[in-house]
């Protein structure tokens, strides 16, 4: 289950990537109604969302190749998410994928760091995505756990019946 769970979450996080100037007008549209508290309460939220979604429509109407990248980054999360399904048919032979996302999550917050900064992203954006990697690493720490058991239960000999003897039986005179 947490295996497919996390596989579900890269395929939804791949496929949210591929509409991103679409869904920064839909956010937008739905942070400013009236019935939101965010141009209120979180203003640097709002400000960040109709920052970000300007970039997309102007880079979209000038340049649009640049948003081919986002494309490649949908396509490489369905690419790794079919990588998950090799766990799931063979966990115990497959676990140094659970591993390799693991190490995926692990490196989120360095990038985050470092490129965050490079980029002008706001340090609470930062944060927000190194969550990702931080509650990513979460269902996989409890999958490689559960294959580390299955692989234990695999080596370790089961106990076999002892043999039945049957009563010796003297000898006749």
């Amino acid at each position: 289950m947490w295996l497919a769970v996390f596989i579900v979450c890269l395929v939804l996080s791949g496929l949210t990537a591929f509409p991103l100037v679409h869904e920064l007008h839909w956010a937008e549209d739905l942070l400013r109604s009236s019935a939101s508290p965010v141009p209120e309460h979180f203003p640097a939220l709002m400000e960040w969302i109709t920052k970000v979604r300007t970039g997309l429509d102007e880079a979209d109407a000038k340049y649009p190749f640049v948003l081919y990248g986002t494309d490649w980054l949908a396509f490489a999360h369905l690419v790794i998410a079919v990588a998950f399904y090799g766990p799931y048919r063979d966990p115990v032979r497959n676990i140094w994928v659970i591993e390799f996302g693991m190490i995926a999550c692990a490196g989120i917050i360095p990038l985050a760091l470092i490129c965050g900064p490079i980029r002008s992203i706001p340090f609470w954006w930062s944060v927000i995505d190194m969550s990702f990697g931080v509650f990513g690493v979460i269902p996989l720490l409890v999958v490689r756990r559960m294959i580390k058991q299955l692989e234990a239960s695999q080596r370790t000999p089961r106990p076999e019946p002892a043999p039945t003897t049957a009563p010796a039986t003297e000898p006749a005179t």
